[in-house]
This record gives structure tokens, sequence and C-alpha cells, in this order.
């Protein structure tokens, strides 16, 4: 099924038993029919989540972008020689990530 992978090895899946209780607690409130169904679910739920956290951080970049560009126009720059740059780039490195 997938190149690598033996298609038993998604059929059979070892869980903690704290996994286990919580698919068994959403079986048994009559939420879902099977623990394949909290499976699904759950799996669909980390896809959208993925791709909301990818949407939110693609959304920031492009803010930082038209931010960039802003200043660019209103001449909020400084200018750096080459010899400049690696303690520049280093301060950058060293910032904390904003996200």
């Amino acid at each position: 099924m997938f190149a690598g992978l033996p298609s038993s090895s998604f059929t059979e899946s070892a869980l903690t038993p704290e996994l286990e209780a919580i698919i068994k607690e959403k079986v048994t409130s009559g939420l879902y029919n099977n623990a394949s169904e909290v499976i699904r679910e759950a799996l669909r739920f980390m896809k959208t989540n993925e791709e909301l956290i990818n949407q939110m951080k693609l959304d920031h970049l492009r803010s930082k972008l038209a931010e960039g560009e802003r200043d660019l126009i209103e001449d909020r720059y400084t200018e750096l020689k080459p010899e400049q740059l690696g303690d520049h780039f280093q301060l950058i490195k060293n910032r904390p990530c904003p996200m």
C-alpha cells in the first residue's frame, strides 16, 4: 500500500493503555460506533490541524514579507557591508521565534 510499509502495519497498531482508554471512552459514550471510527476521526482532525498550522505559518510569512516591502519603500532599513553580514545573521539566529 505505501512504499516501505507492509499493509498490516495500518490495520494492526499497538496503542498505549491511555490511548486505548480514550478510544473505549469515546465508543462507550455513543459518539462513535467502534474504535475505527474514533481513529479515523482523530486522523482527520490531525490532518486539518496540520493544514491550519501550515496556513497560519504561511500567513505570518506573507505578513512579514509585506512588512519588509513597506520598510524598503519607506526607507526604514540599514545597509550592511558584506563583512557585517555574519554578525547580523547571528543576531537573527539567536532571536526567539515569534511562533
